[in-house]
């Protein structure tokens, strides 16, 4: 319909009874032709006889678009203004359920409505059911990378060796630096909390019987443990969150390849093999910064602090400390790949999934070495 076929829209008041007006609306109210001004109710409303309410007819009333809503807007808005009721139950439906989505009213009680608390019992509902969930996913991730283990054993590995070079170089060389300092720490501050009670005794030198048995044993695993949750770990769950994000991982599975040979066994193996390598690192420093403070503090000597250390420290601790770091390098691995995996299709949920994939790996690492003490106490070494 064009232009020049719309019938003119018009309006007028008519007074049947003292107690409404009826607002007749005539013609076709459309957004591109000559509808009449808002303005004009107000004045006609002041040459009319007060009346509590205003009731519609639309017998006459043809086409209509947004203009006819915006006019009774402006209409509500007068009469409102006003103390003046408006009965909309004249208009028709569609323009009824148009205003009704677009009053004042609607808006705010869609913006200022609070949802009322779930109660204690449906919070403790949804928290069991959501563990439930989140262990049967994890039992089927576990699941899944053990297949993918046992294929890779078979001499069918998913993915390609270049990769597994890159995160060997990632997670073992370049985490160096952040291993060194922490180690190097830790073992100074071992040798001085030794040092305040030995020292009361003058048996000085079994500050180097602390600083190695607690470091070789298990605070080297422990500490390197949860640096490369903090450092590997997040970073595992924010390569497979965004991969996820970018689809990355549907295009893998479109082409028949599965994610977990190809993303998750690489980085997998790349834990396994330089946790223990980097624990015995980092075992080396804490030893070393035993040293500085033994010597340098307390006056011992370097042969001396050496020759202690070497009678304190079995084998037995240092096959400890090497089977902590490696149950450390797989606990950490799949916490990482699998919250990437878990991760939402939005920005936000990786930064989530990061954060999700360090708190996952340090309370694993904390429950293992709870569990690997307790056997170890039970076996008797």
């Amino acid at each position: 319909m064009s232009s020049s076929t719309y019938k003119e829209a018009t309006f007028s008041f008519i007074s049947p009874s003292t107690d409404a007006l009826v607002l007749r609306l005539s013609g076709d109210w459309m957004a591109n032709g000559r509808l009449p001004d808002a303005e004009e109710i107000r004045q006609a409303l002041s040459q009319q006889i007060p009346a509590p309410r205003i009731i519609f007819d639309v017998v006459g009333l043809g086409a209509w678009d947004s203009g006819l809503l915006i006019f009774l807007a402006k209409v509500f808005d007068i009469c409102r203004g006003n103390g003046i009721s408006v009965d909309s139950s004249g208009l028709p439906p569609g323009v009824c359920r148009l205003l009704e989505l677009a009053s004042p009213e609607k808006q705010r009680s869609g913006v200022t409505r609070e949802k009322s608390p779930p109660s204690f019992l449906v919070r403790v509902a949804d928290a069991t059911l959501d563990f439930g969930r989140g262990f049967k996913d994890m039992l089927a991730f576990v699941g899944d990378a053990t297949l993918s283990v046992l294929r890779m054993l078979r001499g069918k590995p998913g993915f390609r060796r270049s990769d597994l070079i890159l995160i060997l170089q990632e997670t073992g060389a370049q985490a160096l630096p952040i291993v060194s300092l922490i180690s190097l720490l830790v073992g100074m501050i071992l040798a001085f909390v030794a040092a305040i009670q030995l020292r009361m005794f003058g048996v000085q030198i079994y500050v180097a019987d602390v600083v190695g048995i607690a470091m070789v044993r298990v605070m080297g695993a422990i500490m390197t443990g949860i640096i490369m949750a903090g450092r590997t770990g997040a970073a595992f769950a924010a390569q497979l969150g965004m991969m996820q994000v970018n689809e990355e991982i549907d295009a893998l599975e479109v082409l028949g390849v599965s994610p977990v040979d190809f993303l998750v066994l690489p980085r997998l193996l790349a834990l396994m093999l330089m946790m223990p390598l980097l624990c015995i690192y980092s075992d080396l420093m804490g030893v070393v910064g035993g040293l500085i403070v033994g010597v340098g503090m307390l006056d011992l000597g370097v042969i001396e602090y050496y020759h202690e250390t070497v009678n304190a420290v079995s084998l037995t601790y240092f096959w400890i400390g090497l089977f902590h770091s490696f149950v450390f390098g797989v606990l950490v691995a799949l916490a990482g790949c699998l919250r990437g995996l878990q991760c939402e299709r939005n920005a936000s949920a990786v930064g989530f999934a990061a954060t999700s994939a360090v708190v996952t790996g340090i309370v694993s690492i904390v429950v293992a070495t709870a569990i690997i003490t307790l056997l170890c106490q039970v076996l008797g070494i």
